[in-house]
């Protein structure tokens, strides 16, 4: 985690600006990040980071056009250089994968305090802003950390809570497990409805709202949530008809143009399947992108080999990676990656 003084000057960056500019990675935890620094500041616009796990010039503009004074980058595994240079304001990167080597940004990053330290990003804003537990844990959850505060939370909303202390439970067994499919849903499909429910989310105070649809703003989310989760059961039933108990590693793909379920698959069937190495692809265009997981194998390494002549590229934590190659390497990567696993 981070020290007491950098949550403090994290805050202090909050605090300090009028109309910032929040880009977000597409995911319930960077989701997470930007509502719980958008509802204590209760200013600025989020931008979802959506086409590639990493940030670069060509969204700048954005900064200008919406007259940001600060930008927060919040969960985006790679910002690039070119994105910090071009930007006119303070670039404020909070985020737990890396570290890479910037300059000209201030990072809020525990990797570098310990190399192989982790805490999800939600988890650092939860503890800057303090407010909005369930966010935080939401987040944390979804990134496969249980977070210190679980307490506090299981004492205010008992509810929602398990007497479990794997974070796996929480994440598949609780109501803490389904507002993550809620959080990660909303950020499916076309942009124009993925900012209606995140703009919806922002003015939901209680998890509540949602999960008892007790207002106008959590009934609609809950019905988005209803009407993705039915294409997401379907693609889930079908990845579970090719399970084989021989092989070491499940591999599933779909094709869709406009929805990815590859994280959400992954994560789920490594619950179900914790002994094997899961891949989960979506093919789109000539490509195919990819959620690897395994609850033993580290998989970068082995990730960066198998992508040696082919086009494409990779990344991610230790035991949980993203990757992307053309459609006809395809079969070649899976076979390089599961030898080298």
């Amino acid at each position: 985690m981070l020290s007491d003084k950098q949550y403090e000057q994290l805050k202090s960056e909050l605090d300090t600006c009028k109309n910032p500019v929040f880009f977000y990675d597409d995911d319930p935890d960077g989701l997470s990040s930007f509502l719980l620094f958008y509802r204590y500041l209760r200013e600025g616009h989020g931008i979802v980071v959506k086409t590639h796990p990493k940030l670069n010039a060509m969204l700048a503009p954005k900064i200008q056009e919406y007259h940001a004074d600060k930008v927060f980058v919040l969960d985006v595994a790679l910002l690039e250089q070119d994105f910090i240079d071009a930007s006119p304001v303070p670039v404020i990167w909070v985020d737990h994968h890396g570290p890479y080597d910037r300059h000209n940004v201030k990072i809020f990053n525990p990797r570098l305090i310990k190399s192989d330290a982790y805490f999800p990003t939600s988890y650092l804003c939860y503890k800057t802003v303090k407010q909005d537990i369930w966010i935080g844990m939401v987040g944390s959850v979804a990134d496969m950390h249980l977070p210190d505060f679980y307490k506090e939370f299981k004492k205010k909303y008992p509810q929602y809570s398990i007497g479990s202390r794997k974070v796996q439970e929480w994440y598949f067994k609780s109501k803490i497990g389904e507002l993550i499919k809620v959080f990660s849903f909303c950020l499916k499909g076309q942009t124009s409805d993925v900012r209606k429910r995140v703009n919806t989310l922002t003015r939901i105070a209680e998890p509540g709202e949602i999960l008892e649809q007790t207002t106008p703003a959590g009934k609609f989310i809950f019905k988005e949530y209803e009407r993705i989760k039915r294409m997401y059961d379907s693609l889930l039933e079908n990845a579970l008809k090719g399970v084989s108990k021989r092989s070491k590693m499940l591999v599933f793909t779909y094709s869709d143009d406009t929805m990815s379920f590859t994280g959400d698959l992954a994560n789920e069937l490594l619950y179900r399947y914790p002994n094997k190495i899961i891949l989960v692809g979506r093919q789109k265009g000539e490509e195919i992108r990819m959620s690897i997981r395994s609850t033993k194998k580290q998989i970068p390494a082995a990730l960066e080999q198998a992508m040696v002549g082919l086009e494409g590229y990779g990344g991610g934590h230790e035991h949980a990676c993203g990757a992307n190659v053309k459609h006809y390497h395809f079969h070649e990567f899976t076979q390089k990656l599961e030898k080298l696993l």
